[in-house]
């Protein structure tokens, strides 16, 4: 009989060590579940704590938050300068009407841009849109509150220009990139790099002397006639303000 009372105890032992791994599991699941992981917080934070940034660190950290707000101090005080003479430029001369640039497609970023100005400002199409710097294009279409602007770099764009230093007229071709092409009518020409090109003195369709751009490159070997790459005096490609020249009310 103790025999068997012995072989009775025996097996919940092995049971017993067998579980005790699980248990221990079950209970520390338990745990994380009724302190939703603060423990295990508790521990990383003290494992981690060495690695915290210290007084170098926070010196860094001090020092980038000030450029960084010394940075955007620059911007405001140069955006709120050009803005400013944007607006004596308007107060100056009644024609121009200045208008942000609200939108413009990623696929066409050469091609056109929205301004949020439009009909009930007077604006129409065909009005010349001047950036800083010179000419950036025409008024296409317009809605009562916006206007779509055809920009110079457009394939489709084609201006009359005048390059005074060599009495030569051109035409301006957008091709899509951001220099276009100047086409000249005579074959000698003696265009070079670094002529000034504007606007016709005697246009009727645009403002007359607005500056255009600067010829960048010539090629001489063009057929029928030389060739001419421009790079545009007003940045395209970082345009956020335009005037627009109102055709009604120029002089």
């Amino acid at each position: 009989m103790a025999l068997q009372g012995r072989r009775l105890r025996h097996p919940p032992r092995r049971l017993v060590g067998l579980a005790w791994p699980w248990l221990v599991m079950i209970l520390l699941l338990v745990g994380l579940r009724l302190s939703k992981g603060a423990g295990v917080l508790d521990v990383y934070a003290l494992l981690s704590r060495p690695f915290w940034p210290g007084t170098a660190q926070s010196e860094w950290l001090t020092a980038a938050e000030r450029l960084d707000r010394q940075s955007r101090l620059r911007q405001l005080e140069a955006d709120n300068q050009r803005l400013r003479g944007l607006l004596d430029l308007e107060r100056g001369s009644p024609a121009l009407v200045g208008a942000p640039v609200i939108s413009r497609q990623a696929e066409g970023w050469w091609q056109q841009l929205l301004i949020g100005r439009g009909g009930l400002q007077g604006i129409a199409a065909g009005d010349a849109v001047i950036g800083p710097g010179g000419l950036l294009g025409r008024v296409a279409s317009v809605t009562p509150t916006t206007a779509t602007v055809l920009l110079l770099t457009d394939p489709s764009s084609r201006v009359g220009v005048w390059v005074g230093a060599r009495q030569q007229h051109g035409l301006l071709v957008g091709v899509g990139t951001s220099r276009p092409v100047l086409r000249f009518i005579e074959q000698d020409g003696g265009v070079r790099p670094g002529d000034v090109v504007t606007t016709s003195p005697a246009s009727t369709l645009l403002p007359p002397n607005l500056t255009v751009g600067v010829v960048q490159s010539v090629n001489e070997r063009a057929v029928p006639a030389p060739e001419a790459l421009v790079q545009l005096s007003a940045p395209v490609n970082a345009i956020d303000w335009v005037q627009v020249q109102r055709g009604g009310d120029r002089p």
